[in-house]
């Protein structure tokens, strides 16, 4: 019963990290819904900080749009070279070299290259609700996360935890993903509001 069960776990964390890579290396457009939750604590103690939800876009590599809808409008698109966040009610822009952005940031998981083993130590988590789990932990200790989990479900991104050093964790779920669709040539390509401050990292 145990080598059973042994076994059986250890095909569904072959198929996790499976699935996993065949993201990264077959997903090469994409585009869809995300809802993003903020909680703080862990078990009973867990209290929810902040709900948003939004759509986003990409193309590998280093190519994306990132567009929160609500409770507030804010938008972070990169083009290639360039991060660009703007945020609608400060009419405010930050320009930051995409390079140093992503490093061992979960964008780099999503919209990057395929060389997660060069900025990530990865393992195998458990499965939730259906959910097959991985762990990642930076290589980098210039990063804001100590461990980031990426759960897939039938060969599709389903979810992501992010937590931090101060007990922080950010839970994504994603809906509506499309695969590898055609995406037009300006997806990508940041234009400066009008009288927006454009502030340069």
């Amino acid at each position: 019963m145990l080598a059973l069960l042994a076994s059986g776990l250890t095909a569904a964390h072959a198929a996790a990290t499976d699935q996993l890579q065949a993201f990264v290396t077959t997903v090469k457009t994409a585009r869809g819904e995300f809802t993003q939750r903020q909680v703080k604590g862990q078990g009973d103690t867990l209290k929810v900080t902040g709900n948003s939800s939004g759509s986003f876009a990409f193309s590998r590599p280093g190519k994306f749009t990132w567009r929160y809808e609500k409770p507030y409008e804010q938008l972070l698109q990169a083009d290639g070279q360039t991060l660009y966040i703007y945020d609608k009610d400060l009419n405010q822009v930050t320009e930051r070299k995409l390079d140093g952005a992503l490093g061992s940031s979960p964008a780099a998981i999503l919209f990057g290259s395929n060389d997660l083993e060069k900025n990530f130590v990865v393992r195998n988590g458990a499965t939730r609700d259906g959910i097959e789990w991985l762990e990642l932990t930076p290589k980098s200790k210039d990063t804001q996360f100590e461990r980031i989990g990426i759960g897939f479900k039938g060969g599709n991104l389903a979810a992501m935890e992010l937590r931090d050093a101060f007990g922080n964790t950010t839970l994504l779920s994603f809906t509506a993903m499309q695969k590898n669709p055609a995406l037009p040539a300006d997806t990508f390509r940041f234009t400066v509001p009008k009288g927006a401050d454009v502030m340069k990292q």
